[in-house]
């Protein structure tokens, strides 16, 4: 079966939505395919145990490690892409981020754009989301045009509690950037949202703010169960010719003008290096052979927080962070990472973290625990990489600047404990968790040493973007979404001109 399109876009998630939404008026017929289908609202979206401990949304694909131990990825495919499952934190990359720094262990080649030049581009891409905050509360903040558009989801009692405890510990807490409208959240199920899945309107993910407004537009569809196994290009490789995906066991194609990639760090170059042809041997858009490395994956830890004198009475919790050891250890200078709270831990969520503790230990840990999630940059090597070898996505993740995490964690144990909190236990994290995955087909201006240039564009194939966390030059320490949605939208922005 062939179909023709203008513009198709592979992949539903942050970045190929965001594409969509910045494309939508351009009157072009835009197909995005998406191997997964829409999420069904049912019981186990707001239950604990079926997410957390039974599985019940995990994605059964296996990826593989060089040590030949297969894993299962933290990884999930609907429409929205892993942001039905995000915890909807939506920051800006600071304006340091942009610039080449040194870390304890090596240097941040920093990116080929400043941040001004992704200053309106995150304004769009907030506006899309809808993302609720105060940047007045955060010294790391950078500049803006404009102030928030909506106030910052408010603290429950419990943890405005905590956030006055912070303030006397010596810190700056501030209001995290978040893509919730709590009010919407709740009224489905009074839980969390982080890790939960979106089967309403409350979490602004992919498919709830840019998809659904690309959808308004007639010229804007989206196959559903349509896995792409691999892209065609013409006999001097210089133009894909068609995309061939298999949707209900059948083999299709379908041709456009201009193809999008955003299926997400890892398997869009998995995707790209299964394209490979007499062109282009050693994976399409490859010529640098960069594709497929500098893959980044944050260093990041879980940090349980326990007053056995307070109880910790929220419901969805993740409203604060604090960034004084962002860019500047107080002993050696170097930037350490981002400090964010956790969704609120149940017990149940905490036994499926904790299998050898008894269930009503776990409940009761809970019961006093506030959680906070400690993320790190992991500086890109080429050496760490994505391959694909008999058909299987095989990863090799050279972890980096584990030094920075460790000062990142005794920092903030001695926040917490200065703030009141005398039991204090932590859990770092490894391959397994990938949400913030990014950097397989790295931006640059070089074509000899990265993939794409700055508007997202193959260096080699000329009617081929990438528009998802592939392209970052570097994982910075926060949560990638709104870059990852600023670039898209960029992108777009540069395909309607014809650039």
């Amino acid at each position: 079966m062939d179909q023709t399109a203008d513009i198709v876009i592979i992949g539903s998630g942050v970045g190929g939505s965001s594409l969509a939404y910045s494309l939508a008026t351009s009157g072009k017929r835009i197909v995005i395919l998406e191997r997964g289908e829409y999420l069904k609202d049912t019981p186990e979206a707001r239950d604990d145990v079926a997410i957390f401990q039974k599985g019940f949304y995990r994605s059964t694909e296996e990826w593989v490690g060089t040590d030949g131990e297969t894993f299962l990825p933290g990884n999930y495919y609907y429409v929205g892409g892993n942001s039905k499952f995000f915890g909807a934190v939506m920051y800006r990359y600071r304006a340091e981020d942009f610039e080449p720094r040194p870390h304890m262990e090596g240097r941040s080649p920093g990116w080929p754009l400043g941040y001004a030049d992704m200053e309106p581009w995150y304004e769009r891409a907030e506006e899309i989301y809808g993302v609720r905050g105060a940047a007045e509360q955060d010294p790391t903040e950078p500049p803006r045009s404009h102030p928030y558009r909506f106030p910052a989801v408010p603290d429950e009692p419990a943890i405005a509690a905590v956030r006055a405890r912070l303030r006397k510990a010596g810190v700056h807490p501030a209001s995290l950037p978040l893509a919730i409208d709590i009010e919407e959240w709740l009224r489905r199920a009074r839980t969390g949202w982080d890790a939960f899945p979106n089967t309403g309107r409350g979490k602004i993910d992919a498919e709830v703010g840019p998809l659904a407004s690309a959808l308004a537009h007639p010229n804007v569809s989206v196959i559903t169960g349509a896995n792409v196994v691999r892209l065609e290009t013409d006999p001097v490789g210089t133009k894909v010719t068609a995309a061939v995906f298999i949707k209900d066991g059948v083999e299709q194609r379908i041709a456009a003008e201009i193809f999008a990639v955003a299926a997400g760090a890892v398997q869009s170059a998995a995707l790209l290096l299964r394209s490979g042809n007499g062109a282009h041997p050693r994976g399409l858009a490859n010529s640098s052979d960069q594709l497929g490395r500098n893959f980044m994956n944050h260093n990041t830890t879980a940090m349980l927080a326990i007053d056995p004198s307070s109880p910790n009475t929220a419901v969805y919790q993740k409203t604060l962070a604090f960034n004084d050891f962002y860019n500047k250890d107080p002993d050696t200078g170097f930037p350490l990472g981002n400090v964010q709270l956790l969704g609120h831990i149940t017990g149940n969520i905490l036994k499926a973290q904790t299998s050898l503790v008894p269930a009503w230990m776990a409940r009761l840990m809970a019961r006093y625990a506030y959680g906070w999630f400690l993320t790190s940059e992991d500086l890109p090597n080429p050496d760490s990489r994505v391959m694909v070898k008999d058909g299987r996505i095989v990863m090799h993740w050279v972890r980096s600047n584990m030094r920075a995490h460790e000062a990142l964690i005794k920092r903030t144990r001695d926040v917490m404990r200065r703030a009141g909190f005398p039991i204090v236990l932590t859990r770092t994290f490894g391959r397994k968790t990938t949400s913030h995955q990014c950097g397989t087909a790295r931006m640059g201006t070089d074509p000899q040493a990265s993939v794409v240039n700055l508007n997202c564009r193959s260096h080699d194939v000329e009617n081929l973007y990438v528009t998802d966390a592939s392209v970052l030059p570097t994982s910075a320490a926060v949560n990638p979404a709104l870059t990852v949605a600023a670039l898209a939208i960029k992108a777009g922005n540069s395909i309607a001109r014809g650039r």
